[in-house]
């Protein structure tokens, strides 16, 4: 839209309205504010719950793998055949036996439950999840028979426990006495702390190789699950199918989905309520570009009058009006959209302060699963708040500006 050096004028004299006119300067600020709050809000909370679910995708699926094949009862014999047989499916890239039970760790009189993990020493240094998290010691260390295991750094601290420290775990599957099962309890040196991110992974989990993992759990060459990798997590149901008669009646087949479908699902459902939400605010602001542009025409009517009858048609009045509303639009879009970046890379700090200021833990791990705060911006849905926005600003200034341009200066004037 190309204006004439007049309709430029006509307009910044329209965004700044005289003494008289303050109220309508007020609506004008108002609009501005509700339609940076708004697209900056929607681009946050859409960044965010990206990064909230691709950070618990990938971790999740990082410790778990796309798929698990479960033995009945938590065991699972003649393992090496399923295993080959997983290897040998199309599209699977990876698969690997593992252990995993939840037990009882003591130190210094602190008891926590864990959950202990058992996995072969090429996986515990290899796995991406676990990559680069090690906040004390060497994984390296941790290797069968050596009596060494990994620890989080959660669980650390609730233990007290640091690297060099001897935990001793708890099995209730033990030997059995005229007096019942006597638990079984095997020291074990911490040679590593790791933090992955999870709160309940950190809090919970203790690595260890996957032969002092047997011993411990009394599984001789039992282990209870294969962990699978596919080549695309969101087809893993149909790349495992034809896995699953190979299977039947010695394990079960359990992908990502159906292990984690109500949170990912909260997730999806949290994420529409809160952008539909916030979408409220922008649709205030178009109602507050409309409402200060009739109170603009109605103070202007006689400018207006005058100004057609020196000359001025119904197109330079109709694009006079809608360069005022698209300004106010597309200054509040802009400066939410800096805003949005800001607030974004500024994220820690900022909940940081608001919990300081209102004395609540506003990110709690243990509730929120994630220690951090994640995001990750999708330029295709920035662009598209950011398109919709001002598509939105410019249907708000037609009716006010069709109505200005409409205007008969003969009516008008009649009586001036």
């Amino acid at each position: 839209m190309f204006l004439s050096s007049y309709e430029r004028m006509l307009v910044r004299r329209y965004l700044f309205p005289g003494k008289g006119e303050a109220f309508i300067a007020i609506v004008g600020v108002v609009s501005l504010v509700a339609v940076t709050i708004g697209v900056s809000a929607l681009i946050i909370i859409m960044s965010v719950m990206n990064g909230f679910r691709a950070e618990l995708f990938d971790k999740f699926v990082g410790i778990n793998g796309h798929a698990v094949v479960q033995g009945y009862n938590g065991r699972l014999t003649s393992w090496q055949d399923i295993l080959a047989r997983a290897k040998a499916t199309p599209g699977v890239t990876s698969a690997t036996p593992l252990i995993e039970q939840p037990l009882m760790a003591s130190y210094s009189g602190r008891v926590e439950g864990i959950a202990v993990r058992g996995m072969l020493v090429d996986d515990n240094r290899t796995n991406p999840a676990l990559k680069g998290k090690t906040v004390d010691g060497d994984l390296r260390a941790i290797t069968p028979g050596s009596g060494t295991i990994a620890i989080g750094d959660e669980l650390a601290r609730s233990l007290g426990a640091q690297v060099g420290s001897d935990i001793s775990l708890i099995s209730p599957q033990g030997e059995t006495t005229p007096f019942g099962t006597v638990p079984r309890i095997v020291s074990y040196r911490v040679a590593a702390i790791f933090k992955i991110g999870i709160y309940d992974y950190d809090k919970t989990f203790v690595i260890m190789p996957m032969p002092d993992a047997q011993n411990l759990l009394l599984l001789g060459d039992a282990v209870q699950m294969i962990e699978i990798n596919t080549k695309d997590a969101e087809q893993v149901g149909t790349i495992l199918k034809p896995l699953e008669p190979q299977v039947a009646g010695r394990a079960v087949i359990s992908d990502w989905r159906s292990t984690n479908a109500s949170l990912f699902d909260a997730l999806r459902v949290d994420r529409v309520m809160m952008n539909i939400v916030v979408s409220l605010i922008i649709l205030v602001a178009l109602f507050n570009i409309v409402s200060s542009l009739i109170m603009l025409v109605r103070a202007k009517t006689r400018d207006i009058a005058v100004l057609r009858t020196m000359g001025a048609d119904r197109n330079a009045i109709l694009r006079v009006f809608v360069a005022v509303g698209m300004v106010i639009g597309g200054l509040g879009t802009s400066i939410g959209f800096v805003l949005a970046l800001i607030g974004l890379y500024f994220r820690g700090p900022v909940v940081n302060f608001f919990s300081g200021v209102t004395g609540q833990k506003l990110w709690d791990p243990s509730i929120r699963f994630l220690t951090e705060i994640p995001a990750r911006t999708d330029p295709v849905e920035v662009a598209l708040i950011v398109v919709l926005t001002l598509i939105g600003c410019f249907l708000a200034t037609l009716y006010p500006a069709l109505k200005a341009a409409n205007t008969d200066p003969v009516q008008v004037l009649r009586y001036e």
